[in-house]
């Protein structure tokens, strides 16, 4: 219906004038999804099925349970929706990723203080992940961030696989020290026996090069694990 659609509606209740008028922060979920919707190449053809795109938008986050589920979804789910297309599941996928890389780069000057602040930064990026994926920070004496880098996604078969990248490229950097992140799909970061071996072989790595293995910081959805703050660290150090 012609009375349905967004830009009938008074100026002060369409989302993409609040956004102008008001900021970004105080629009819904469900009101920046749907600008998103609206706007650019691809356009959303819900139009068709009686929906605006406020209507869409909605349906959109109940049917893939929230912001986080909607990350979470394949391409290729997102596509048979009737209604998305191509142009418009990529504006949505890239909007995503967008907003992961702006959370990323908040670390880029700050040093290492705790795991608290590695997790805060990683769990944006490991958001929406069905894999695991094994990263490390590269700091130097002063515990300054000298970078990082993504050692390998999904689940490895070996731990020397990876120990031996976080060498290398600790060597590359000459770095005087390494964190160790990696998350956990199902949410949960308690370690695993396997964590535990990665743990042992890169503290054994490290020690052989005089590097310092500073944490291994396990990210899940809402906390994390830290093989310092258990002290898992220092028992196996003396062990």
């Amino acid at each position: 219906m012609k009375s349905n659609r967004i830009k009938n509606w008074p100026k002060e209740e369409r989302p993409r004038e609040r956004l102008l008028a008001k900021g970004a922060d105080k629009l819904t979920e469900t009101e920046l999804l749907a600008i998103i919707l609206r706007i650019g190449q691809g356009s959303f053809k819900a139009g068709m099925l009686g929906q605006n795109a406020s209507d869409f938008a909605r349906t959109l986050l109940k049917d893939f349970h929230g912001l986080r589920g909607l990350d979470r979804a394949h391409v290729q789910d997102l596509l048979k929706v009737p209604g998305l297309g191509p142009a418009k599941v990529a504006q949505i996928k890239a909007a995503f990723e967008l907003g992961k890389k702006i959370s990323a780069g908040k670390l880029t000057a700050l040093s290492f203080e705790s795991s608290q602040a590695i997790a805060n930064h990683f769990r944006p990026r490991f958001s929406g992940n069905r894999q695991e994926m094994v990263s490390a920070v590269f700091l130097n004496g002063q515990n300054k961030r000298l970078g990082e880098k993504e050692i390998t996604e999904g689940t490895p078969t070996q731990a020397t696989v990876y120990v031996r990248r976080v060498i290398e490229e600790a060597l590359r950097l000459s770095a005087a020290a390494v964190v160790l992140v990696h998350n956990h799909p199902s949410g949960n970061p308690e370690p695993s026996a396997y964590d535990d071996q990665t743990t042992r072989e890169l503290l054994k790595a490290c020690k052989l090069v005089q590097l310092i293995l500073l944490d291994h910081v396990i990210v899940g959805e809402s906390e994390h694990y830290s093989y310092v703050d258990s002290g898992r660290l220092q028992e196996f150090e003396n062990g």
